[in-house]
């Protein structure tokens, strides 16, 4: 075993470690700020987006279309789980922890399955793989995307709701 093998060995799980605290500390209870919600929209939206002009493959495309559609479906119920508060100090979410980790990781653990493909690959005459070839890979793209676009766009509806109602009193 070489040395760069034993390395990955040691540093994919403190990889995986960080970022599943990463994520959830981000599904704690939050202060509502309409600019991320504006910013998640657009970014999930690109997430779809562009692997999708690359895709030729029917079959890639139907997984990312399919996971974009699980992943709405989720982000609907997810919406409907989270804890919405009016306070003093401002908006505040409480999303489900449980649902944001589960999408997010299995996102996570797809590109880390990619990358091992990648290593064991080194070396060899085989093609370097890339995340549009697999449709796997597709279906989680498409499912987180999905997931938090829906849950951008839902407290982003949230907050015009707030303030439509503030402007009738």
């Amino acid at each position: 075993m070489d040395l760069t093998t034993l390395a990955l060995i040691i540093l994919v799980p403190v990889l995986v470690w960080r970022v599943y605290s990463r994520v959830a500390s981000r599904m704690e209870r939050q202060r509502s700020i309409v600019s991320r919600h504006y910013t998640g929209l657009l970014a999930f939206f690109a997430m779809v987006a562009v692997p999708a002009t690359e895709l030729s493959d029917p079959l890639t495309l139907a997984a990312l279309g399919a996971g974009l559609v699980a992943g709405l479906a989720l982000g609907v119920y997810g919406l409907r789980i989270t804890r919405f508060e009016e306070t003093g100090e401002g908006c505040f979410f409480t999303p489900n922890a449980r649902l944001g980790i589960l999408v997010a990781m299995a996102l996570v653990a797809r590109l880390l399955y990619l990358g091992a493909l990648i290593y064991a690959n080194k070396g060899s005459n085989l093609p370097t793989p890339k995340i549009t070839d697999s449709p796997l890979t597709m279906l989680t793209v498409g499912l987180t995307a999905g997931y938090f676009w829906m849950y951008s766009a839902g407290l982003l509806k949230w907050r015009m709701k707030l303030r439509k109602q503030i402007g009738k009193f």
